[in-house]
């Protein structure tokens, strides 16, 4: 069944940011190697300290172990079916997505209709097979919103029956990330994105690690939205796409 629309939708462009830990920590967890690309033999032990997580040495001193990287959240005890969950390991193919654009400001958008949550479970994306280098390498949005918890928005479904949307998101602080290839991201349970949106030349296959039950409600949670919501993905962003 298609996800129920929310009645109302401000009008939003965003400009996307660089993906980091701390910007993006509200919404979960921005993965990325605390290594230069051009370091080729471990550091010294002594710098260990200026690095997070704080590694140690491993692999008979050829590697650097880092952990935690990112929390692993299984919340399906707090379910309302009560049925348990386990953990799963899948992979999406996600192809590039088709922008609009804006003749009046040199501008290309990506038009936001969607967004889901996980409301008892954590997701990590990571990318194989995606350099982090060259300026026509494909590169992922991040699109967030927090829930606006303890209140009930407004949807209709296809049918135009009016229903309620428990801690819907809020769209007002609805925020856009800019990924690479030497990055992965975590989202938090519950929340809010919209599924992946690739940018570039080519698909990205992406690894999502994840808790599920088998109960599509308690899974994932959707909503979809009218016109208003928009990327900017072009020349005016500040994210040096």
């Amino acid at each position: 069944m298609p996800p129920p629309t929310l009645t109302t939708t401000p009008t939003l462009a965003l400009t996307p940011e660089p993906l980091t830990r701390e910007a993006f920590a509200p919404f979960g967890t921005a993965i990325t190697s605390p290594l230069a690309r051009d370091i080729t033999t471990p550091p010294s032990p002594s710098t260990f300290q200026t690095l997070a997580p704080i590694p140690v040495l491993a692999n008979q001193s050829s590697a650097l172990k880092y952990s935690p990287i990112s929390p692993f959240t299984d919340a399906y005890s707090a379910c309302p079916s009560g049925q348990p969950s386990s953990a799963r390991m899948t992979m999406f193919s996600c192809f590039p997505r088709t922008l609009r654009s804006l003749p009046e400001s040199r501008t290309t958008v990506f038009d936001v209709r969607i967004l889901e949550r996980h409301p008892f479970t954590t997701q990590t994306f990571t990318p194989i097979d995606l350099s982090s280098q060259g300026p026509d390498e494909p590169y992922y949005l991040v699109i967030v919103a927090p829930s606006l918890k303890g209140t009930t928005g407004t949807a209709r479904t296809e049918a135009g029956e009016e229903v309620g949307v428990a801690d819907p998101p809020d769209l007002g602080r609805l925020r856009a990330f800019v990924a690479r290839g030497g990055q992965a991201v975590t989202y938090g349970p519950g929340t809010w994105h919209a599924p992946m949106v690739v940018l570039g030349p080519r698909r990205v296959d992406f690894v999502v690690v994840q808790f599920a039950n088998g109960v599509d409600a308690e899974d994932c949670q959707e909503v979809r939205f009218g016109e208003g919501l928009v990327v900017k993905v072009g020349v005016e962003s500040k994210a040096k796409l």
